[in-house]
């Protein structure tokens, strides 16, 4: 099971970096990411050595109708490991039927999440009750919201939340809020390009996205973190060759960049020089 499948957030799991409320939160469903990455969180939570946590994840299993579950497991992306978790389980693939919709294995409870908003967007403590208007929640910014929020708060506003609230979440400092943006479904490429651009976020954000084989196909996102200076040093230069010339020809000169990035860029324009002699 321990090559089972990878994302940021499962990885953070499996080494142990997520704590027990947040954990539970995975296993009950609640986080909701992509469905492959559920069932990936469920089967490794199934073992977790909270007890309490195992049960939750074992009832999340059993929420997940029968029928759903096996056409989702017929699907291409599905890694052989997972289908040889659920084969033991008594749960086969099953794509006799149409294909199943993947948005969504199963609606998990969240009953929390009304006083959870309502707390969320409520005035500072002390605040005169009769001023909680619909003006007085305008005037309090999504920043100062997100900035009240709980660990497990932000990690659930990451993984659901819209692009403003993953925008300032990406920055967070506690490792695991800000990973958790990258394995939002809601996350667009145009996002992943804009973070990997940035020098303000963690250098786990970025390396999170840079060993992420469906974001690295993008040109793009490969020169903003070529030209990021907080890009780990060893990922950059394994990316220099898959540079156009012209920005190899930037990047050789640019001031902000690492010094043996620069310098294997030297080198690549002046071998092109060279070859064209």
């Amino acid at each position: 099971m321990d090559a089972l499948y990878q994302t940021p957030l499962l990885d953070c799991v499996r080494r142990g970096e997520v704590a027990p409320d947040i954990r539970m939160l995975a296993a009950q469903g609640v986080l909701a990411p992509r469905p492959l990455e559920q069932l990936a969180l469920l089967a490794w939570l199934v073992r977790d050595t909270d007890p309490a946590i195992r049960t939750a994840a074992e009832t999340t299993l059993g929420r997940i109708p029968p029928a759903t579950l096996a056409r989702f497991l017929s699907t291409r992306d599905v890694p052989d490991e997972l289908r040889a978790f659920f084969a033991a389980r008594g749960t086969t693939p099953d794509a006799s039927e149409a294909d199943p919709d993947d948005s969504v294995l199963f609606v998990a409870d969240d009953q929390d999440d009304g006083g959870e908003a309502a707390a969320n967007n409520a005035p500072p403590s002390g605040a005169p009750a009769h001023r909680a208007s619909s003006d007085e929640a305008e005037r309090y910014s999504t920043v100062q919201r997100l900035s009240r929020m709980t660990i497990t708060q932000r990690v659930k506003a990451a993984m659901r939340g819209n692009r403003e609230e993953r925008a300032f979440l990406i920055r967070d400092p506690n490792k695991l809020v800000s990973i958790a943006v990258l394995a939002s479904p809601r996350l667009t490429e145009q996002e992943v390009e804009h973070y990997a651009r940035m020098a303000s976020i963690s250098e786990d954000v970025l390396r999170v996205i840079a060993t992420t084989r469906a974001w690295v196909k993008d040109y793009s996102v490969v020169r903003a973190l070529v030209f990021n200076p907080k890009t780990p040093i060893a990922m950059s230069l394994g990316m220099v060759n898959r540079l156009l010339e012209k920005d190899v020809k930037m990047l050789a000169s640019d001031r902000n960049i690492a010094e043996p990035v620069k310098l294997l860029a030297r080198k690549m324009v002046a071998a092109s020089l060279t070859r064209k002699r």
